[in-house]
């Protein structure tokens, strides 16, 4: 790969497209699987940082593609607001345009969406080297096509992201976690099927097949979920977990603590009724470790780098779909589906190719 560009305002990020033919824009490299292809200059967003615009009482704020996820979240606590999707890797530098281009959502996901469901609007520069402005700034403004919502997971294919604009939620004022012991794989998916469909309104849904555990969050005022906890635990015995060792545990999760530090991690979709399959897939690798999010509908696998071929042959032969997140393997694995609308999109916006193909 070529050397690395560092514009430091949005005009000069204009620039810098129109003059590299081939370009792949970068964020912290948090996720360093998805910034590592061949044949590109890579653009760095990481000098385009800061809060644009930031109005409280509407719930919205608009930053740089390279602002630091940690400089948004210490903003909205100042004023009682989160990010209700949980974005993933900001104790370890992620930037919002990285995280919107991943499209990596955090525990959050399950009872409120993930960040497609939050992104407003957004303000890039395309493959012709025009800077556009998609969306809006404001919650009500829904006219004409929501493009902002394709740069979610693009991986930068149809173009360099320099502003974004997201609606936020008020923090609530208190956390309760249980955790609830499930026997294997088939039992767990019963449990997150269960659970997702009670009244109890669970924030967040995440399971350990290794632990052969599920979290199960709650979040409310504290007189609330001491209730709530009760009548839970009654249908699922469990333990409560509160305080330092609940925040800990939530830490660990979004910094991806639990996999290894030295090999390759892949994202992979998932139902419910196919956690059995995942689990075998898992079980068939030496040293996997394995973490299942957002209710059942997404699974992580974690393998020691000398495991790593072993693991891409039985990913291949699982009928699994696997994105890789970090180390020295290829973007994708298993089948992936060509939407027609993705095409489209990228045909317009990227006609002479300059970013990388929707399937790199």
């Amino acid at each position: 790969m070529t050397a690395l560009l560092s514009p430091t305002t949005v005009e000069e990020l204009a620039d810098a497209v129109r003059a590299h033919p081939r370009l792949l824009a970068v964020g912290a490299g948090t996720k360093p699987a998805l910034s590592a292809l061949d044949g590109f200059t890579r653009l760095s967003t990481r000098r385009l940082n800061g809060i644009v615009q930031y109005d409280a009482s509407e719930f919205t704020f608009t930053a740089l593609a390279g602002t630091p996820l940690q400089d948004l979240i210490a903003a909205l606590k100042v004023s009682g607001q989160y990010l209700p999707f949980d974005p993933p890797l900001a104790g370890a530098g992620a930037t919002l345009g990285g995280t919107v281009a991943a499209g990596l959502d955090g525990p959050g996901r399950f009872r409120f969406g993930g960040l497609r469901d939050f992104i407003l609007g957004v303000r890039f520069v395309d493959g012709e080297g025009r800077l556009l402005r998609m969306g809006g700034k404001v919650v009500k403004n829904a006219a004409g096509f929501d493009l902002p919502k394709f740069f979610v997971g693009s991986l930068g294919s149809f173009g360099v992201l320099a502003e974004i604009t997201f609606k936020v939620f008020p923090c609530p004022p208190a956390t309760l976690t249980l955790r609830l012991p499930v026997a294997d794989a088939p039992a767990m998916g019963r449990l997150l099927q269960g659970a997702a469909n009670t009244p109890w309104e669970f924030d967040a849904l995440e399971g350990s097949l290794t632990e052969r555990s599920v979290l199960a969050r709650l979040r409310g005022p504290a007189a609330a979920l001491a209730s709530l906890a009760t009548e839970v635990t009654r249908r699922w015995p469990g333990e409560i977990l509160s305080g330092e060792a609940e925040r800990a545990l939530w830490q660990g999760l979004a910094d991806f603590s639990w996999a290894h530090p030295d090999g390759p991690c892949w994202k992979i979709p998932l139902t419910c009724a196919a956690l059995p399959a995942f689990s075998q897939l898992a079980s068939a690798i030496d040293d996997a470790r394995s973490w299942i999010g957002s209710g059942g509908n997404v699974a992580f696998l974690s393998v020691p780098e000398a495991q790593r071929q072993a693991a891409e042959q039985k990913i291949a032969l699982s009928g699994f779909s696997a994105l890789t997140l970090r180390g020295a393997s290829t973007r994708w694995h298993g089948p992936r589906r060509d939407h027609r609308i993705a095409g489209a999109v990228k045909a317009a916006l990227d006609p002479n190719h300059r970013f990388p193909p929707l399937h790199s």
